[in-house]
């Protein structure tokens, strides 16, 4: 051999060593055994998967129809389910702007008797700017009537009443918004009020009051004589005068003619059929919004102008709230701490007015009154067990 050719020879260690048969052998099995286990696991990994899937699916299909767990809910504390939350509401809050509020009230049943026991109720809708100087008297006018009214405050937005946890008129402030004297958001605050109310079914009555006025008889003589009442209660007169047909505006015509127009006091008293139909107008409201500004004053206007149009006979078309203009202005008397006396209360409630009532004459015209200064509440409260009878 040359020595090139030895230079170019390579040596292997097997070509010293050749591996024995039963070494090959051993190698070969180890990699079957190693490729058996290795898809074993990835069959049982598949296997495990197949299986969970198939487990949750029967299982979830068989709780469909043989539930392991049965979960049950008291239907008649659930405020979401019964009838009682839905016929007269416990809460007063609620996030329905005007036109679904008054769509909501607007609902009436077709049915003609409930399927619940219904107690006719007077609501008082007291609109306010800020406190209420008498609620100590309400609260005592209203002690030991409970079931028989429901209250609901109007204030400026965002106010809170400071009232005790026993008074009526403790959470019963309902979503107010701005209102200012003399413009269209006095009806919209006064709609606002009837909607609310109406939201309870037991609601037979709507009586709107200030911050300024108070009871003149006791509790049982008020409810008896509204809810016995075959007419509601407002002013709807005919005022030849810059203060009456002056302010009709001839752009309402031909919906509302002149000789339609009427004015009134805002203080109303309203059964229920004629606050839904007060609420669920737009038609004539509309008009008052766009021709009614300004010195019109829709509050002494609309409701008295719309009742005399479409539900003349059911208005006895007076207020059941007393109030002294005698003195002039555009605003009524004021009377406070000086002149409360028992002798000027009963002026009040009998002052020899004769009235009618259901179609007969009554002495007892006015059940409230107005306009009492802050002032006046402790005298009133020393004098309302003998002459208020409260």
């Amino acid at each position: 051999m040359k020595p090139e050719q030895m230079k170019a020879k390579t040596f292997e260690v097997d070509d010293f060593f050749p591996p024995s048969p039963r070494k090959k052998d051993w190698t070969i099995g180890l990699m079957k055994v190693v490729s058996f286990l290795v898809i074993f696991m990835a069959g049982a990994v598949l296997g495990l998967s197949v299986s969970a899937r198939f487990t949750r699916y029967f299982t979830s299909q068989t709780d469909l129809f043989f539930p392991r767990t049965i979960y049950t809910a008291n239907c008649e504390e659930s405020s979401s389910l019964s009838i009682k939350s839905f016929v007269s509401p416990d809460h007063l809050m609620h996030r329905m702007n005007d036109d679904e509020l008054f769509w909501r009230a607007s609902m009436v049943p077709k049915m003609e008797e409930f399927p619940f026991e219904r107690t006719p109720k007077v609501a008082f809708l007291f609109m306010t700017r800020g406190p209420l100087p008498f609620a100590r008297l309400w609260d005592r006018f209203f002690e030991g009537h409970e079931g028989l009214y429901s209250v609901y405050v109007h204030t400026i937005p965002d106010y809170k009443l400071n009232v005790v946890n026993s008074s009526a008129f403790y959470g019963r402030q309902i979503p107010s918004e701005e209102v200012s004297w003399g413009s269209i958001s006095l009806v919209d605050a006064e709609k606002r009020l009837l909607a609310n109310a109406l939201l309870d079914f037991n609601n037979e009555r709507f009586v709107l009051l200030s911050e300024s006025c108070i009871p003149i008889f006791d509790f049982p003589t008020v409810y008896e004589y509204l809810t016995n009442s075959a007419h509601s209660f407002v002013d709807s007169y005919d005022e030849d005068s810059w203060r009456g047909r002056g302010r009709y505006n001839r752009r309402m015509a031909p919906a509302i003619k002149l000789s339609q127009w009427r004015k009134g006091s805002e203080w109303f008293e309203l059964n229920r059929q004629l606050a839904v139909s007060i609420i669920a107008d737009s038609k004539y409201y509309s008009l008052f919004r766009k021709h009614c500004r300004p010195s019109c004053y829709p509050d002494e206007h609309y409701i008295p102008t719309f009742l005399n149009m479409f539900h003349g006979a059911l208005n006895a078309n007076r207020s059941v709230t007393w109030v002294d203009w005698s003195r002039g202005g555009p605003h009524p008397a004021r009377f406070g701490r000086a002149n409360i006396t028992a002798e000027f209360i009963r002026t009040i409630r009998n002052n020899g007015t004769i009235c009618s009532y259901n179609s007969k004459p009554t002495s007892i015209c006015y059940l409230f009154a107005r306009k009492f200064a802050p002032s006046a509440l402790e005298p009133l409260l020393n004098i309302s067990s003998s002459v208020m009878n409260f």
